[in-house]
């Protein structure tokens, strides 16, 4: 990690912990909720001072908080891969596979504050925003990948390891093509990125990452038929072996040995993938850092624009996003390249922190990946301070809806039944389909709120061609 990156890293600790106290001023908690200023409670606790302003800070403040959180679990499963590069034990490669399974934890938080124009859709290179399809988002976090882009692939494949268009593949993939990529480094993988402008020929972000650690979950046998695998993908610990760590002549990709310059081009490429994803998301850090950031500041002088972007984002997300193209394709598809986290069978996890994030937002809260809580105003607060405390009810009442339909899936996920296995006709779909009917109903109650509120948003269904409505 670079020296701005560790300078960046402090100031995150620094500037979020100093700017949450609970004296009511304008801090990142936002302004407190809890009584009114003669110190009496107002309706359901909820202060009779709260304003849109103070919800749209305290929104801002938390979406900092998220981002920052992701930076620094990105950067400590850096740590983590270089530790598996330089000594690859069971040990280390099971911390480096625990300290990605860590990172997406925050990271998942934060895909409510997309579809909102915001840095992570809209940030240009030069730091100034742009337009939605100009930012990170896509490095980030892109999927389904085109596998075969960047590793070996079996021969038969649960879904499609490669690009949309045949003609957009390359020869061989980078890690084996030594002729088109003498060298990875971060300009290779960015270089490489959508190579042919096709969607799936990903090469970096957290699902890059995720495969080099797990490769294919294959589910089922290479004949295309047997029992469904519950496991995530199975990638052998000697595909990092080198004589640079000590395992000279041991180097494989899966079942075959190969020549030791394979595995460290396979280890170069999960290092330089961590630096690509840290520097995109330290971008996206300063744009929404407090008092400098360049969104920021425009963001929490928006007024009622702003207040429309903070329940744009969460319908968006609830409906056309989860809902449709994240829960509903892999659904009907019954396809292990569909799932979310398909790697590492932990697409459990990115549908309850997305669905967790819906939450967060409208109930102004989150909590750090130190244990500390960032809250403040809420739009809850400001449908009962704005005469609606029954729509509030109801919308938060959907919400935890949602939350308890999605709590079931994480657990039977964790007790041995993954999403990839949920979704199978005739297994336990009911499980799945709660979770996309209370992303539809919330979403239904996040409409009545904007109209409540009188604020104009884009249709919050436009995501997804999926036939979701219930």
């Amino acid at each position: 990690m670079n020296t701005k990156s560790i300078f960046l890293l402090s100031s995150i600790v620094v500037a979020v912990s100093g700017c949450s106290g609970d004296d009511g001023s304008n801090g990142a908690a936002g302004t407190p909720g809890a009584i009114g200023a003669d110190g009496a409670p107002g309706q359901d606790g909820v202060s009779v001072f709260v304003t849109r302003d103070d919800v749209i800070k305290t929104n801002a403040n938390i979406a900092y908080a998220a981002y920052a959180d992701s930076l620094i679990s990105a950067s400590q499963l850096k740590a983590s891969l270089e530790k598996l590069a330089s000594n690859p034990t069971t040990s280390t490669f099971d911390n480096a596979k625990q300290a990605w399974l860590a990172a997406r934890e925050p990271y998942g938080q934060t895909e409510v504050y997309r579809f909102r124009a915001g840095p992570i859709d809209a940030l240009n290179d030069d730091g100034t925003l742009g337009e939605d399809g100009d930012g990170p988002e896509g490095r980030i976090n892109a999927w389904p990948l085109g596998e075969a882009l960047i590793d070996y692939v079996a021969a038969v494949v649960d879904g499609d390891a490669g690009p949309e268009s045949p003609a957009n593949a390359i020869n061989g993939n980078i890690i084996a093509n030594t002729t088109d990529f003498p060298t990875i480094d971060k300009a290779a993988i960015e270089g490489a990125f959508e190579f042919g402008e096709d969607e799936r020929n990903v090469t970096s972000g957290y699902h890059a990452i995720e495969f080099l650690l797990w490769g294919q979950d294959l589910n089922e046998d290479q004949s295309g038929v047997g029992t469904r695998d519950t496991s995530g993908g199975q990638r052998p610990l000697s595909d990092f072996y080198t004589a640079s760590n000590g395992n000279a002549n041991a180097c494989t990709s899966g079942p075959v040995g190969t020549t030791d310059d394979i595995c460290q081009r396979r280890i170069d490429y999960l290092l330089a993938s961590a630096d690509v994803l840290i520097d995109d998301l330290t971008r996206v850090v300063q744009a929404w850092e407090p008092g400098a950031g360049v969104h920021y500041q425009a963001f929490i002088g928006g007024g009622d624009v702003s207040l429309s972007k903070i329940l744009e984002g969460m319908g968006r997300l609830s409906y056309g996003e989860l809902a449709g193209e994240r829960i509903n394709i892999a659904l009907t598809t019954d396809s292990q390249e569909d799932e979310h986290s398909c790697f590492s069978d932990n697409t459990h996890r990115d549908i309850f922190l997305n669905a967790k994030g819906v939450q967060n937002s409208f109930m102004a809260t989150y909590t750090r990946i130190d244990g500390e809580v960032i809250d403040g105003a809420s739009i809850y607060d400001l449908l009962v301070v704005e005469g609606d405390p029954e729509l509030a009810n109801v919308l938060r009442a959907a919400l935890e809806t949602t939350m308890s339909a999605a709590a079931v899936i994480d657990t039977k996920a964790k007790t041995g039944t993954p999403f990839d296995v949920l979704v199978q006709e005739g297994v336990q779909q009911a499980n799945i389909l709660a979770v996309i009917q209370g992303l539809v109903n919330q979403t239904d109650v996040i409409e009545q709120a904007i109209e409540a509120l009188s604020i104009t948003t884009d249709d919050l269904r436009q995501d997804t061609e999926e036939d979701i409505s219930g």
